[in-house]
């Protein structure tokens, strides 16, 4: 029997069809939102404690992936998990003592900037050399982060961790707003590069202005990194000042370390003390200076003459002037001071924090909260008040200035410090609230970039850890353990030349915020006249 071409057709046309299973297409609708969530898992990983700091090229590339060609609904729901697979687990620190509602409220409240930067991307994806635009409108997400709401919260900049990375040098080209960008260009970059060899395999063929500026994306951060090396340098500009750094400890992490103010001051004026027996016996150098993290006084020395009689006699066992972190309560404002006191003449200089904590230092819409509940208010009882000037202490030749904690997390509050004549930076902090969380870790890596950022030696004393010295290329070159007493001494070098990033300040971030209206303009007029060209 001879079978014909007819019978086969009409075999194929009677069989039943399989229809694909209903749960793999579910799953294949699902895939891009898995991606989202797990390349900000992946972003996560590449920020301290680990030195993974190459692990942003590739979530980004994912990112980009994922969210090229989308429309803006779904750009913004793919946008949103990724800022959650981010940020939840790059956060959850904030939860450590008060529980996880506040951390999971500023986590929901923060990746809503993440998925509005999501629908931006999906926008200039459609854009020739859209990792450019790409990029700088991720930037111009974390410039808006930055300042909104209750003046910011900057946590998480895509600079934050590239502390060990190649990139690093571009801080002192603009800053984090440059180092960010030129990171985010690299991962979105290496996205367009494996599509454009994908289409090339499937095709034949390869569109070389696509591919050149694709490759341009990868190698152009890369050389700028390169080209920038010789603007950090650890050179003594300005002589050295030996420095030491006083982590006393704490009774015990949490909260409830405030109310053991006394025995917190005790514990660094003791370990002062041994510092200055191990000046007397020759085993470290006499240092110029002597300084104590944030909160190492909460009993106001001003109004406390039992707590003035620790800091002086502390002061005058190490013969050198001492920078004491302080609650102070003056003319009805309180304050979170640093207070320079001379073993001779007492309190000399003195710097107000300007950039207060958000729910931590202050409580924002306050009757608003109490009207809801009266329980929410007691977070804090007191708001602190707002310091006016730039903190810049004079300690014999060296002027050192002054970012408090939070403060190091925004531009602005250390780079004034500088353009106000600061050779040296000293971030004094408390970290005893986040017992041993991620937190400590983070903030120290935002030091190291304050110091390529400036060229400027930075010192962080803290309460309970990780105590650190800082040189100017961002090597650390001492560090304390946490939940101990401990203290460190070193000559470090003393620098007044300013780097670019310091010059600049705000412009290279406005500049790049600029690109990202314009990339975003030009893709909503495209798509306007796309739609119109249609109903035509």
């Amino acid at each position: 029997m001879t079978v014909t071409a007819t019978s086969v057709d009409e075999s194929d046309r009677l069989r039943p069809q399989t229809a694909p299973a209903p749960w793999r297409a579910k799953l294949v609708r699902l895939v891009p939102a898995i991606a989202a969530i797990l390349s900000g898992v992946l972003l996560y990983v590449s920020f301290p404690p680990r030195t993974l700091w190459w692990l942003a090229l590739p979530a980004f590339a994912v990112l980009g992936r994922v969210l090229r060609g989308r429309g803006w609904k779904a750009a913004l729901g793919l946008g949103y998990l990724f800022g959650l697979g981010f940020l939840l687990p790059l956060l959850v620190w904030t939860g450590v003592e008060v529980g996880s509602g506040p951390w999971l409220a500023l986590v929901a409240v923060e990746a809503v900037f993440v998925a509005l930067v999501g629908a931006g991307i999906a926008a200039v994806s459609r854009l020739p050399a859209w990792p450019l635009w790409a990029a700088a409108v991720w930037i111009a997400g974390e410039a808006v982060r930055a300042r909104v709401p209750f003046r910011g919260f900057p946590w998480g900049k895509i600079a934050f961790g590239q502390a060990d990375g190649v990139f690093l040098p571009l801080a002192a080209v603009g800053g984090t707003s440059v180092l960010g960008f030129g990171v985010v260009l690299c991962g979105f970059g290496l996205c367009e590069v494996v599509r454009l060899a994908g289409e090339g395999r499937r095709t034949g063929a390869v569109r070389r202005p696509a591919a050149a500026a694709a490759l341009l994306s990868v190698a152009v951060p890369v050389a700028g990194a390169v080209a920038a090396r010789p603007l950090v340098s650890d050179a003594a500009e300005d002589g050295t000042a030996t420095v030491a750094v006083v982590q006393g400890n704490v009774p015990r992490s949490g909260l409830e370390f405030n109310a053991q103010r006394r025995a917190v001051l005790d514990y660094h004026a003791r370990e002062t003390l041994r510092l200055a027996q191990r000046v007397k016996a020759g085993k470290v150098p006499r240092p110029d200076v002597v300084l104590w993290p944030e909160n190492s006084s909460d009993i106001d020395p001003f109004a406390n003459a039992d707590a003035r009689m620790v800091i002086e006699e502390a002061a005058k066992a190490v013969g050198v002037p001492v920078s004491v972190g302080s609650v102070v309560e003056r003319d009805g404002r309180l304050l979170n001071e640093q207070i320079l006191w001379d073993p001779a003449k007492g309190p000399v200089q003195t710097y107000d924090k300007r950039q207060v904590q958000p729910f931590g230092e202050y409580l924002p819409l306050r009757s608003l909260l109490g009207a809801v509940n009266k329980d929410w208010t007691s977070m804090v009882r007191q708001d602190f008040s707002r310091g006016t000037e730039p903190g810049v202490f004079t300690v014999g030749g060296a002027k050192i200035g002054l970012a408090t904690c939070y403060e190091a997390a925004f531009d602005w509050a250390v780079r004034d410090t500088v353009t106000h004549g600061a050779q040296m930076i000293s971030v004094p902090s408390n970290n005893a609230t986040f017992d041993r969380s991620e937190m400590t870790y983070q903030q120290l890596a935002m030091s190291r970039i304050r110091a390529v950022e400036h060229s400027r030696t930075v010192t962080v004393p803290v309460t309970s850890g990780v105590s650190a010295i800082i040189m100017p290329d961002g090597r650390i070159t001492q560090r304390t353990g946490m939940y101990v007493a401990d203290s460190l001494v070193q000559k470090v070098p003393l620098r007044s030349s300013e780097t670019p990033a310091t010059r600049l300040g705000i412009l290279p971030e406005i500049a790049l915020v600029l690109v990202a209206a314009g990339g975003l303009g030009w893709a909503i007029g495209a798509g306007a006249r796309g739609r119109r060209a249609g109903d035509a």
